[in-house]
């Protein structure tokens, strides 16, 4: 798979997990969050962890090139 491809994937697993998260918390606490701010946030994640998982490929154990 190409680096592009692999930091969109975690990217995706980022945001999912994001929501995942905030529907526990709003099954534990009562509280309600807009759709918009659940949307806006996990865009954010999405791409924090889609640029944030290509810039530090290379550093990370396992990834070194060849």
């Amino acid at each position: 798979m190409s680096a592009l491809r692999d930091s969109l994937v975690w990217g995706v697993v980022g945001g999912l997990s994001f929501l995942v998260l905030l529907q526990g918390y709003e099954l534990f606490s009562g509280t309600r969050v807009t759709v918009v701010a659940k949307a806006g946030v996990a865009v954010a994640v999405v791409a924090g962890a889609t640029v944030l998982s290509y810039a530090v490929r290379d550093h990370l154990p396992g990834n070194e090139s060849p």
